[in-house]
């Protein structure tokens, strides 16, 4: 937002924007929060590749439709890369590893990995999204991610290699997939990114749930096929409407902190779903997570110049004036 006040320029963010950026954050967070536990309710009675595929062919047909119903031009043939990057992390490969790994280790160990989403989505975001930070943005992101760790370990989890590893790999490529598609929903658009990203992997998804479609489908529960329906319907398209846009508003970096209250908001998802008990060291461990968050949202942004304000010649009209850079 640039702001006129007599022969003086100063530039500041809009705080409008700011604000719809967080809560669009914010609904895409608590969306992506019941995704573990709803995948831990599939895997139940659902092959992990199978519902992989399947979430991704029927979020990719509901993308189709909306992209034809609302005649969004197609892509430009420089951003089939990035939406190919996208697909593979956000349609592909976070739910397959995810699910693979919920075979291996119960939600709550496995929600509390989503913690170091921040720091993967920065990293990547520094990489492809240009995004310059300061240094209290990464001890933010870190002590975030100190914080699940020491929760983790004072839980006294059970470890499981398979499991884990699974889950490492999942963030990293969730991570990828977060910031290449918060650098085209900049130019694309918010849910146009991944709408393109699901059509894109469409074909492939399509033929792969056909392959592995159950055998018996009286095995199947009442509740996998509900969890199978929320992972495709809010896990992979709305979800993603919300939190892309979110990005393109907030930044990669800043908005990209709100992740570290995912796992906290899982887990009592979890409680609240699967009977987990949520004890009185998770709130404390929230407290911090939220404090960290603040602070790393509090220096998100690079540093600015100390000369902000420029002169203007003296014709410039004399008041208030509104616009975008």
């Amino acid at each position: 937002m640039r702001r006129t006040i007599g022969a003086m320029t100063t530039d500041r963010p809009s705080t409008r924007s700011a604000g719809s950026a967080w809560w669009n954050g914010l609904l895409g967070i608590a969306i992506f929060s019941a995704s573990l536990p709803a995948t831990r309710i599939a895997v139940a009675s659902l092959d992990p590749f199978f519902l992989s595929a399947a979430r991704a062919a029927i979020a990719g047909v509901l993308a189709l439709l909306l992209l034809r119903v609302n005649r969004t031009p197609l892509p430009q043939r420089a951003d089939v890369p990035g939406l190919a990057v996208t697909a593979l992390g956000c349609v592909l490969g976070f739910p397959l590893c995810t699910a693979l790994a919920l075979r291996y280790v119960d939600s709550a160990h496995a929600i509390v990995f989503t913690g170091l989403l921040p720091v993967m989505t920065a990293i990547f975001g520094v990489l492809r999204a240009h995004d310059r930070p300061r240094p209290l943005f990464w001890i933010g992101s870190l002590a975030g991610a100190a914080v699940i760790a020491a929760y983790i370990l004072r839980a006294g989890a059970t470890l499981s290699p398979q499991g884990d590893g699974l889950m490492l790999l999942a963030i990293v490529v969730c991570g990828l997939g977060y910031a290449e598609g918060g650098r085209l929903s900049r130019r694309l658009g918010g849910w146009q990114v991944i709408c393109w990203a699901l059509v894109l992997s469409l074909p492939f998804a399509v033929v792969l749930a056909v392959w592995l479609w159950p055998a018996h489908l009286a095995s199947v529960t009442w509740s996998g096929w509900a969890a199978l329906g929320y992972v495709s319907l809010f896990s992979m398209l709305i979800g993603f409407v919300f939190w892309y846009r979110a990005l393109a508003l907030g930044g990669v970096a800043s908005i990209g902190q709100l992740q570290l209250l995912q796992p906290f908001m899982g887990l009592a998802l979890a409680a609240l779903l699967l009977g987990e008990r949520i004890e009185p060291a998770l709130l404390g461990a929230t407290l911090l997570v939220v404090a960290c968050v603040a602070l790393a949202r509090r220096y998100a942004a690079p540093a600015r110049p100390s000369t902000a304000v420029r002169r203007v010649p003296d014709r410039a009209a004399v008041g208030v004036q509104s616009g975008h850079d």
